[in-house]
């Protein structure tokens, strides 16, 4: 069987605005944030579901809101964003001549994160909580859902399951975005996959993608 879901990214904070590490800090939007996903919603990027699931942090439910506030929304805390320890609330500039910091840049982000998350561990939660949600929808008979939570679940998400194995880095979305995917429940893979950044073309691009949404 096939579910079509769809993966956002939440809109912007003011950690995001200064491109800080934001991952257990909670947040809010900020008013730009807001507009945006406003502006986003009503150019018709996000489609009608049947269920919408989201990170427990205030940013992620408050996008939710405002894109489905018709929509009860079920937190799932697997999909909350990495613990940065010492890195967070920081950007590179305050953290570039930091050696523990650069010991994890060269790592590929894969180091350990002093006083935080394990990345492994993240990555394993994040894609426990997609699973999750896939096997609820199986079990409720349900066929598609929305899943709004952060830029770094979405990529976890995405490497593991995508089948065209790209890297973590790869599936990097900004603010508001994401993936629409279908998930094909034996093989436990994303067989197909539409970038929501693709704007105008977005239309054309779910008429080609057979059944993505109800």
């Amino acid at each position: 069987m096939n579910l079509n879901l769809t993966l956002i990214r939440h809109g912007k904070t003011a950690g995001n605005l200064e491109e800080k590490y934001i991952g257990v800090t909670d947040e809010p939007l900020c008013e730009s944030g807001i507009s945006f996903i406003k502006q986003l919603s009503n150019q018709g990027i996000y489609k009608a579901t049947e269920q919408v699931f989201s990170s427990p942090k205030t940013r992620c439910i408050q996008t939710a809101q405002i894109i489905y506030p018709n929509k009860e929304c079920y937190r799932v805390d697997s999909f909350a964003e990495c613990d940065f320890g010492i890195f967070e609330g920081k950007n590179y500039e305050q953290l570039k001549d930091n050696p523990e910091y650069q010991r994890f840049i060269d790592s590929g982000g894969k180091g350990i994160i002093p006083g935080g998350e394990a990345t492994e561990y993240f990555k394993e939660r994040c894609c426990e909580g997609f699973l999750w949600v896939t096997n609820n929808l199986l079990e409720n008979g349900g066929h598609n859902a929305c899943i709004v939570c952060h830029g770094g679940t979405i990529m976890s998400i995405m490497e593991r399951f995508d089948e065209e194995k790209k890297d973590f880095y790869s599936y990097q979305v900004k603010n508001g975005l994401g993936y629409i995917v279908k998930f094909d429940t034996k093989t436990k893979k994303i067989t197909k996959t539409i970038n929501l950044e693709q704007g105008a073309n977005y239309e054309n691009s779910v008429s080609a993608f057979s059944g993505i949404h109800s």
